[in-house]
């Protein structure tokens, strides 16, 4: 008897995209929904009926503790015993500095760089602390290199809690992950507010935000490496009866090392990054030269503050880079220990002040800042305005807003608010999921419901221009340095410094170029988001299978097709990375453009900070977050989709 089969529906070719099909899906939800929604709450900016007032609450809790800083318990034997400890522990930092003089601090970095990297980087530790006395910023280096390492010691310490924490537990791991995007994503205008509230302007506020901004990474990493451990030596361990602490202190902790380490990297960098913003709060040092110069548009007096940020962040990168490898340099000394390099460092520095030479002599300054004021006078005058045929850069700036900014501004607000949401929703779940896509939904919708609709798109459409010449800067870049060593071997210097460059330090020489307005901070943050972008894209492009590159050229390929069919498609994984950096990088800096007229969110959070008004500026920052999780959540693709990319 003959069986009877019944044919399977074939799908459409269309659908069987599963890009094509998500949208379509989408599609027919929004033509179920969004006439009913339209109707009731209409189709302009966002509904004020859908809104909260955040504004009494927030102005209760901020009059609260003004009325009781000076007389509540917490703050007198909690808070106040904080900012004591900081206080004692910063000042002894300093003042130890102080006492090593010049050539105890420089001999005594020197001596660690030579033990743990070598010769090389000895000799560079020695010249960048020369550097910094060169410059007659002596002083202001050793008060930021104090606050410095008593901010990274109490980030190491808060991070590796942390990641301990979400590296044991599965549970706890999830819970602290929204936390750490959080604190990792706020921009530092905004909970510099809250602490300034609790601690006063000083020293103590300005490291507890430094330990705010810093202490994730660590946090990251301790846990990704503890996560990390080869399972087949857990159990070796264990199967020789070791207890769980055993197993933490001699397995785990041991194999995550090189991400402990890297960990520390960041947080240093992080530290660093925010010594100039802690100089709005009074933590002085190279931070508040910077930020003065700022005020004055005095070009040079910045770069000679912000020369020796860079040395110390270079300096303390490759030192805690080199620590992190574990590889021996061939001239790395084998006998020097910790004993020789304290006792070497305590001998110079009573030398020094049997001496009296403890300071940085007076006579051995270079004035810097002159001949710099007078070359950016000279290219002010030159190339401002009036230079034939291409205009000067104001014109260019506004030619930028008036045919960029102002454009993608009008129609980010043209649309419906609704329609907003779709768009969001439709990128998000077409590069990753439907949790994706309704984690990006939330976020942008947070925005609506704090009202503050407007601005947050204003920020947006700078952000979008910016990231889009980021990314065809970065990628044109990137593409050049992976397909020519000498290229990148000339530019990695140029990228070092234009990363660890504090971002106050490219406000200044962009407003006297370019003027006061959203094109600067637009011009800034591309600059500061450009090395990463060039960075992550070469390094991508370098490490596609040579294999893949042997076959096409078996084939006949070409360089360029090469690149187009077979680099870049196998690099889309760290190309959707560099979109992801740039974006998180640009707008960090976008916001701190509202210093220089870039209005809208980074304005309020400016405003907020400089008035005190803790409904503005917390506000602001909340939507700052919710921006910043939407745009992470667009531009960064799940595990599964990155694979399928692959």
């Amino acid at each position: 008897m003959a069986t009877l089969t019944v044919p399977t529906p074939r799908r459409l070719p269309v659908l069987r995209n599963r890009a094509v099909a998500k949208l379509l899906l989408l599609a027919l939800a929004a033509a179920v929904l969004v006439p009913p929604i339209n109707a009731h709450w209409g189709g302009g900016a966002w509904p004020h009926a859908l809104t909260v007032d955040l504004s009494k609450p927030l102005a209760d809790a901020s009059n609260w503790v003004i009325d009781n800083r000076d007389s509540h318990p917490l703050f007198l034997y909690f808070f106040g015993y904080i900012s004591n400890a900081v206080v004692l522990s910063v000042r002894a930092v300093y003042l130890t500095l102080l006492a090593a003089g010049w050539t105890g601090v420089t001999v005594f970095g020197a001596l660690v760089a030579w033990r743990v990297a070598g010769v090389r980087l000895a000799a560079g530790t020695a010249a960048a602390f020369l550097a910094c006395g060169a410059l007659g910023m002596w002083v202001p280096t050793m008060q930021t290199l104090a606050l410095m390492v008593v901010a990274v010691l109490a980030s190491v310490a808060v991070g590796a809690v942390l990641g301990l924490a979400a590296g044991l537990s599965d549970r706890l791991n999830r819970a602290l992950r929204p936390v750490l995007d959080t604190m990792q994503v706020l921009p530092a205008f905004a909970y510099l507010l809250p602490v300034v509230l609790v601690f006063g302007i000083g020293v103590p506020a300005a490291v507890l935000a430094t330990v705010v901004y810093a202490a994730p990474p660590m946090a990251r990493l301790t846990a990704l490496g503890l996560r990390g451990a080869d399972p087949e030596v857990l159990e070796a361990v264990e199967s020789l009866g070791a207890t769980g602490r055993q197993r933490l202190l001699t397995a785990r902790i041991p194999l995550a090392r090189k991400e402990l380490l890297l960990g520390l990297n960041q947080t240093i960098m992080m530290a660093l990054s925010m010594a100039v913003i802690a100089s709005v709060i009074g933590a002085g040092g190279l931070g508040d030269r910077v930020y003065q110069a700022l005020a004055s548009v005095d070009v040079g007096t910045a770069l000679a503050a912000g020369i020796p940020i860079v040395l110390l962040a270079v300096v303390l990168d490759r030192v805690t880079a080199a620590a992190g490898d574990g590889t021996d340099a061939s001239d790395r000394p084998r006998t020097i220990g910790r004993l020789y390099v304290l006792g070497v460092t305590v001998a110079l520095a009573l030398a020094a002040r049997l001496l009296g030479a403890l300071g940085w002599p007076s006579g051995a300054t270079l004035d810097i800042a002159g001949p710099v004021n007078t070359a950016k006078d000279w290219m002010v005058d030159h190339l401002y305005s009036g230079v034939p045929v291409v205009g000067g850069t104001a014109e260019w700036a506004g030619h930028f807003t008036t045919w960029v900014l102002d454009p993608v501004r009008s129609g980010l607000q043209w649309l419906p608010w609704w329609a907003v949401l779709l768009i969001v929703a439709a990128l998000a779940w077409v590069i990753g999921t439907w949790r994706t896509a309704l984690t990006a939904v939330l976020a942008m919708a947070a925005i609506g419901v704090l009202g503050v609709w407007e601005p947050s798109l204003d920020t947006l459409s700078q952000v979008l221009a910016a990231v889009a010449v980021t990314l065809v800067l970065g990628f044109a870049t990137g593409i050049a340095a992976a397909r020519s060593d000498r290229f990148e071997r000339a530019l990695r210097p140029v990228l070092d410094v234009f990363q660890t460059m504090p971002q106050f330090v490219y406000l200044i020489p962009v407003v006297a170029l370019f003027g006061v307005g959203r094109a600067p901070a637009v011009a800034a943050s591309v600059v500061y988001a450009l090395p990463a972008v060039v960075r992550i894209t070469a390094q991508g492009l370098r490490q596609v299978d040579p294999a893949a590159l042997e076959s096409a050229r078996s084939l006949g390929a070409t360089g360029r097709q090469q690149l187009w069919q077979v680099q870049l498609p196998l690099a889309r994984r760290s190309l959707l990375l560099a979109a992801n950096q740039g974006v998180v990088l640009v707008l960090a800096v976008v916001i701190i453009g509202g210093l220089v007229g870039g209005g809208a969110l980074g304005y309020n959070v400016a405003f907020g900070l400089a008035q005190g008004d803790l409904a503005t500026g917390l506000v602001a920052g909340a939507a700052i977050v919710c921006l910043g999780l939407m745009l992470d959540r667009v531009t960064q693709p799940t595990e599964r989709r990155a694979r399928e990319g692959a």
